[in-house]
């Protein structure tokens, strides 16, 4: 299983309705992510910048790289979309962050 970390970053003043929206993650979206491969997923927020960095495992044989082409996918960006930095396709724009140390 392959680790991955990414950093977002929302716009201000949008934490709280960022976690709601996620609190209330649709039950589509959950289930096609797991399909995917998606395994272990969180975000953790920097409130003092606003800045999200999220980590995920993901299955050998994966197919996270057919999410962005999945209807659900694409509703959930433009959902989220007024909350936080994104691609001019709505997806969120999503740094990827190398690994320096890890302790099991």
């Amino acid at each position: 299983m392959e680790q991955l970390a990414f950093r977002m970053q929302l716009k201000p003043g949008n934490a709280a309705e960022y976690k709601r929206r996620h609190d209330a993650i649709w039950p589509e979206l959950a289930s096609l992510l797991h399909e995917s491969g998606v395994r272990d997923y969180s975000i953790f927020l920097d409130e003092a910048t606003g800045a999200l960095f999220a980590v995920l495992r993901r299955a050998d044989g994966h197919t996270m790289d057919t999410l962005p082409q999945h209807p659900v996918m694409r509703r959930w960006w433009q959902h989220m979309a007024d909350l936080m930095e994104t691609q001019p396709d709505a997806a969120p724009v999503a740094v990827p962050l190398a690994p320096v140390f890890y302790l099991a």
